[in-house]
């Protein structure tokens, strides 16, 4: 005799800090099920889905406090520059049929005029973010959705080191520099800058930083 598979509600999932489960044969109409369920105010766990595979990650502060300071270091850059932004945090992004993903963070830039009074996003019709950021990417579901969203440049920080991906047409490159900044060294200045929030204070760091941008500027 041949049983069934228990099914498990969702909600009755508890993920420790630091964990993450993938659940394999998930389709489309079960994620945007489970994202319905869960509600659009949750904070953990965070929803990634590609390729059938579902991915729960209720991250660590170890994984959250890295891409909080490189998106303040984002901004302070942007802003010496005078370059307009949109930052859209965790925003959940889908491809239909094909991908969801819930960023770290991300930014518009390029495009960020084309969705600043934007409550909701299509990405039948509206831009993908310009600039992905992720702390301690290990699962290829993260990625494989980046690719289907087509989002231009993804930067993944793990071990005190940053790594550039750049969109090709047949996926991502590691690229030693940045299609966002090209003329800043980010792959060595966003680790220092990290490693300086920890030792000195996220406070302390952006304000000498900003100081620093202020008199280059000059």
């Amino acid at each position: 005799m041949v049983t069934s598979p228990i099914a498990i509600p969702i909600h009755r999932i508890h993920l420790s800090p630091g964990s993450h489960l993938l659940i394999e044969a998930v389709s489309w109409e079960q994620y945007e099920a489970l994202l319905v369920e869960l509600g659009e105010d949750r904070r953990i766990p965070r929803i990634n889905y590609y390729d059938t595979i579902l991915e729960l990650i209720a991250p660590l502060p170890s994984h959250e406090r890295p891409h909080r300071i490189i998106e303040y270091i984002v901004t302070a850059l942007l802003d010496a520059q005078d370059r307009a932004w949109e930052d859209f945090g965790s925003t959940t992004f889908k491809k239909p049929q094909q991908a969801g993903l819930e960023p770290d963070t991300c930014f518009y830039i390029q495009n960020a005029g084309r969705v600043r009074n934007r409550q909701r996003l299509d990405m039948t019709t509206d831009p993908p973010p310009d600039l992905a950021i992720e702390s301690d990417v290990t699962s290829r579901t993260t990625l494989g959705a980046y690719v289907a969203l087509r989002v231009p440049e993804v930067w993944v920080y793990e071990m005190a080191s940053l790594k550039i991906y750049v969109l090709q047409a047949d996926g991502y490159v590691e690229s030693s520099t940045s299609l966002t900044f090209p003329d800043i060294p980010v792959v060595g200045l966003i680790p220092r800058l990290v490693q300086q929030a920890f030792q000195e204070g996220t406070s302390k760091m952006l304000r000498e930083l900003r100081q620093q941008l202020s008199s280059a500027s000059e």
